[in-house]
């Protein structure tokens, strides 16, 4: 229902339950401040009630986790959450040398730019 008032959901039974269980953290009236703020107030609660959605797909403890991790880095936006929720995050195999066979004649060396650091270091004087 909320998915189609959006409006309800800032006086809305459900909330003032979930505040007075301490089931909505002071994170979320964070995030949902910069959502209002990035998108206007209507659009910024449907952003909202989406990411409770989040909630009920991954466990409301890990979308806490990942909408504190976003608002750490300065972000209010519902699909960095949504990333941090899904990325794994098990250790990434490390990378193996691939052969390049006949792209290799390509390859070219790296750039030296020891001089125009040089270039950087030298104080200029009007």
């Amino acid at each position: 229902m909320l998915e189609r008032k959006p409006g309800a959901l800032a006086g809305s039974t459900p909330l003032k339950q979930w505040r007075e269980q301490g089931r909505w953290p002071a994170e979320y009236d964070r995030f949902w401040e910069g959502l209002q703020e990035r998108q206007g107030r209507s659009a910024g609660t449907r952003q909202m009630i989406e990411l409770l959605g989040l909630g009920r797909k991954h466990g409301y403890d890990r979308l806490q986790a990942a909408v504190r991790s976003a608002l750490e880095t300065g972000c209010c936006d519902v699909a960095a959450v949504h990333n941090l929720l899904t990325v794994s995050l098990e250790p990434r195999p490390p990378l193996e040398p691939v052969d390049l066979g006949l792209l290799s004649r390509y390859e070219r060396p790296l750039p030296v730019v020891n001089d125009y650091d040089k270039l950087l270091a030298v104080e200029v004087r009007p």
